[in-house]
């Protein structure tokens, strides 16, 4: 594996880990893709280093079952805007 994915993922998984941020938020903070940060998270760091993606994972678990609550907070945010 190139050394920069190798890299990239550390980061981004050792980013997520400490700041419990979400793959759209970490994309966003890098200037990156969705896509790239979730196959770099997902794929690449479970064979570069277990603990940190068993960290990362455990986030991403936690993100996905609060998914649909953030939705509908953002979805009523946006119609009190558009009713002002």
């Amino acid at each position: 594996m190139n050394k920069i994915y190798v890299s990239r993922a550390l980061e981004l998984g050792k980013y997520i880990a400490e700041t419990k941020s979400t793959v759209r938020q970490t994309a966003k903070h890098f200037g990156i893709s969705k896509s790239t940060v979730h196959t770099d998270v997902s794929k690449r760091l479970e064979k570069i280093d277990g603990e940190v993606y068993e960290r990362v994972r455990a986030v991403l678990d936690e993100n996905k079952a609060q998914r649909h609550l953030r939705g509908g907070i953002a979805t009523r945010e946006k119609y009190i805007k558009l009713q002002k």
